[in-house]
This record gives C-alpha cells, sequence and structure tokens, in this order.
C-alpha cells in the first residue's frame, strides 16, 4: 500500500475500492430502473430477455447491495482516524471486498440467466426456503455470504474501535451497523404462516431503513460536518444523542404501520398512527442539525461539494421520509393508498434523500483524499455540484410523477364512489405520468453521469481560505487545532 501524504491512517485506504464498486452499482440499478419504466409504458420491452420481475429484482437487490458497500466503505474509512488508530485488519477487509463483489456479481448473474424457480432448485432453497420474498430474493448461498462479510467487518471494525479513542461517532455507527447485521437473520426466518412471515419480513425491511440505518446516516452525516465545518465535537454529540433517541423511539414502534393490514390485532392500527405520525421528527432534527452546523461553521473547507451533499441530505431525507412518508402513514389513508404509487413514490424519495445522498456525502468528502489531496479541483467541485442539482431535479419530477399517478389510481381503482376500475383499466391511464417518471429517470441518470465524471476533471486542488468565517480573521491556535480534527 503506497503512502498517501493527506490520509492520516494509511489503513483508510481499504475504503476506496468499496466506493469505487458501490458507485459503479449504482449506475447499474438507475440502467435497470429505466428497464423497468419503460415496461411500465411498454409492457414487452426487453421481454423475455429482462421480464419485469427480474428487473425489479435486480433494480432493488442493487440498491441495497450497494449502499452496503458504501456503509462499509465509510466505516472503513472513518473508523480508523475517529479511533485515532489504524485499522485492525486491513488485509481482511479487501479480501472481504472481493468476496462480497464476487456473490453480488453471482447472485444478479443468477437472476438474469437463470429462471428463479430454478435457481432456488440450484442453490438449496429446498434445504432452508428464503427465497421468493421481496427485497430478500436473494439465493441461501447468497444470504449466508452477507452475514459472513457483515460478520468480519464488524469484527475488524469493533476491534479498531476497542483499541482507539471511543467516540459518539463511531459508538453510532457501530450500533448501527450490528443492528443491521443482526436484523438480517430475520431473512432466514420464512414460517408457513403468512402473517409471521409478513411480520419477521418487515422486521428486517423497515427496522432496517426505519430503525438502525438512521442511526449509520445520523453518525456519517455528523462526521461530514465536523469535518467540513470545524463545529465542536461536543454540539455535534448533543444533538445525535437526541436524533438517535427519536428515530429508534418512532422507528421501533413505528413498524406497527405495517402490520394495519396483515392480520395481527387491532390495537396495532392506534399504536401505528401514534408513533408513525412522530417519524417526520428525527428527519426534521436532522435538517436542523445540518443547517445549524453549517451556519455556525468556523472553517470554510476547501470540499464545499461535500458540504452541500451532506445539507441536501438531510433536507431530502426529510422531505421523502418525513413528509412523503406521512402523506399515507395513517390507517385510514393507508388503506387505500397502499400498494400504489404513492408507495413508490415515497420509497424513491426517501431511499434517495436520506441514504444515496449520506453516502454521496462521504464519499465526496473523502475520495479526493483518498487519490492524495484535500479537494478536487473548483471546476470538477463546480460539475459535482451541478451533478446534485441535476439528479436531485430528476428524482423530483419522478416523484411528483409517481405521486399524480397514485392519486389518480387511488381514485379511480380504489375509491368504491367511482366504479372502482380493473387494475390494468387504471394502468392505461396512468401513461402520462410513467412518461414524465421516465425521462426524470434519464434526466437523473445524466446527473450521476455528471457526478462520475467530476472525479476525472483536473485541476490544481482547491485550497482552504486562511481566514475564519467569522470577519475573515486568522485562527486561533485552538480554531486550528479543530481544523486538524
Amino acid at each position: 500500500m503506497s503512502h498517501n501524504p493527506v490520509l492520516k491512517y494509511q489503513s483508510q485506504a481499504v475504503a476506496k475500492p468499496y466506493f469505487i464498486a458501490a458507485i459503479g452499482l449504482f449506475i447499474g440499478q438507475i440502467v435497470f430502473g429505466l428497464v423497468m419504466g419503460a415496461q411500465y409504458i411498454w409492457g414487452d420491452f426487453l421481454f423475455p430477455a429482462i421480464p419485469f420481475n427480474v428487473a425489479r429484482m435486480v433494480h432493488t437487490n442493487l440498491l441495497i447491495v450497494w449502499l452496503l458497500f458504501a456503509f462499509m466503505g465509510s466505516a472503513y474509512y472513518l473508523v480508523p482516524e475517529e479511533a485515532e488508530t489504524e485499522l485492525y485488519s486491513p488485509k481482511l477487509a479487501l479480501i472481504m471486498f472481493w468476496v462480497f463483489l464476487a456473490a453480488g456479481a453471482a447472485t444478479v448473474l443468477g437472476y438474469l440467466l437463470v429462471p428463479y424457480a430454478k435457481l432456488a432448485e440450484l442453490t438449496g432453497n429446498n434445504l432452508l426456503m428464503t427465497m421468493g420474498r421481496e427485497f430478500l430474493e436473494q439465493p441461501l448461498p447468497t444470504k449466508v455470504g452477507i452475514v459472513i462479510v457483515a460478520l468480519l467487518m464488524l469484527f475488524n471494525i469493533s476491534m479498531t474501535y476497542l483499541k482507539g479513542r471511543k467516540t459518539t461517532i463511531t459508538t453510532v455507527l457501530l450500533l448501527g451497523l450490528w443492528g443491521l447485521a443482526l436484523l438480517f437473520l430475520f431473512a432466514f426466518v420464512n414460517p408457513h404462516n403468512l402473517v409471521r412471515d409478513k411480520m419477521y419480513w418487515w422486521w428486517v425491511v423497515h427496522l432496517w431503513v426505519e430503525g438502525v440505518w438512521e442511526l449509520i446516516m445520523a453518525a456519517l452525516l455528523a462526521y461530514v460536518l465536523i469535518k467540513t465545518t470545524g463545529v465542536d465535537r461536543e454540539v455535534v454529540d448533543k444533538w445525535i444523542y437526541v436524533i438517535i433517541a427519536f428515530a429508534l423511539f418512532t422507528g421501533i414502534l413505528g413498524t406497527a404501520h405495517h402490520y394495519y393490514f396483515i392480520g395481527l390485532p387491532g390495537y396495532w392500527h392506534l399504536v401505528g398512527n401514534i408513533f408513525s405520525s412522530l417519524e417526520p421528527i428525527p428527519f426534521f432534527l436532522m435538517t436542523m442539525f445540518a443547517f445549524r452546523m453549517v451556519q455556525r461553521r468556523r472553517r470554510d473547507h476547501a470540499n464545499q461539494a461535500a458540504v452541500l451533499w451532506a445539507v441536501g441530505c438531510a433536507v431530502m431525507g426529510f422531505l421523502g421520509a418525513g413528509v412523503w412518508g406521512f402523506l399515507h402513514t395513517l390507517s385510514f389513508v393507508n388503506y387505500y393508498t397502499h400498494g400504489t404509487q404513492i408507495t413508490a413514490s415515497h420509497g424513491h424519495l426517501a431511499f434517495y434523500g436520506a441514504y444515496v445522498l449520506v453516502v454521496i456525502a462521504l464519499i465526496s468528502y473523502a475520495m479526493p483524499t483518498l487519490r492524495g489531496r484535500i479537494a478536487n479541483s473548483l471546476k470538477a467541485q463546480s460539475l459535482e455540484m451541478w451533478s446534485f442539482w441535476v439528479m436531485s431535479i430528476g428524482m423530483g419530477v419522478m416523484v411528483l410523477a409517481l405521486t399524480g399517478a397514485g392519486t389518480v389510481q387511488v381514485w379511480l381503482q380504489r375509491l368504491p364512489t367511482t366504479g372502482a376500475q380493473g387494475y390494468m383499466a387504471v394502468q392505461d391511464q396512468l401513461t402520462f405520468f410513467y412518461g414524465l417518471r421516465l425521462a426524470a429517470g434519464f434526466v437523473f441518470l445524466a446527473g450521476l453521469v455528471m457526478y462520475v465524471w467530476s472525479f476525472f476533471v483536473g485541476g490544481e486542488p482547491a485550497e482552504e481560505p486562511l481566514g475564519t468565517r467569522r470577519g475573515g480573521l486568522m485562527p486561533s491556535p485552538a480554531q486550528r487545532r479543530l481544523q486538524h480534527d
């Protein structure tokens, strides 16, 4: 491993292949999303080579896998610096990278080249039936591989944490990563009783994205803001404790909003209505936190693109997970909207705002340092900032199109007063919205290509101004120490 003068700890370099793989898989996810968008308009598009159900499996599985790559890379980059010690085993981290990448590639090829029933037969699903459930379609060997990779990554990170400095950021991050790994074990539980099956399924899906992943998000966002604003760590710590308390309090009991219509007792309607209504609070707090930190910043970091991604994450996360989630979380609304395009609009904006943007914020901060510079050139950062706006506008139009499609779908298909038309009859009347969604998807892909291209734009690395935000004065010795924290 060649010496990198910018990195405080050379073992942080193992994060680089994780970030590169994450962005590559992200592009693949968007491509398959566009295939599905086209199939909503032209039903036989790429059929029978890529049926809709296969495109959907690949689209959603790539989302999960590339975010896991990004989370692991973020942990390998962040924890050594926070713990003030080298990573316990860089070699183990690189081995697990190749194992995970090979397993992910083999799984996607299996989806594309082998009929799903045949794939289940070939991969031992008769030994332990875990396949066939949405988002958890992975064959048994892949699920086992995910557990092994996750546990060895956690061993590596935890040993680094235990031998070094303990900070709030690393503690919250470790709590989120351990929760992610342990909750995934419910993917192996597939009871014959459909009610219990859906209940355990939500323990993975909901408690990931509306529970422990929020802890990971809070830790990554706090790290980027500390590094780019120079705000006192004590101030950030107080915000994190409040945010994660609300996230766990509302997220765990908020699982009840998935129990409305799966056969569980009626009191879950009350629990779900109350605590799901509170779920926007941690995201609103995160938005306030991000803006407060930027307003109180004590340095103008050279990497202003990373600041934009971090603030954008807080705002878009609140809109997607908070506002759009609240739109259909109450049981008497969800009765009509569940499973419509309104659900899809919330899912797209929530994932983009909360998780896609936070890992891009960290990658945008970390990748220049992994390449031996504090920040990319101003020209490269300008292109990166444009990519944020293009992607966000593309996602915004896509979400509005899906919201419109879902509203019409509920009106024509779900409300008995309108005659309750059949599913396919209604789909024919949503073509305008689906066309708009597909066009917005291409805009989003263009923004993603701009983001990738920004890393290849040359120029002198941007430099941090000597003065602070407050009056342009020279920083004090204490402030200079903060700048190198």
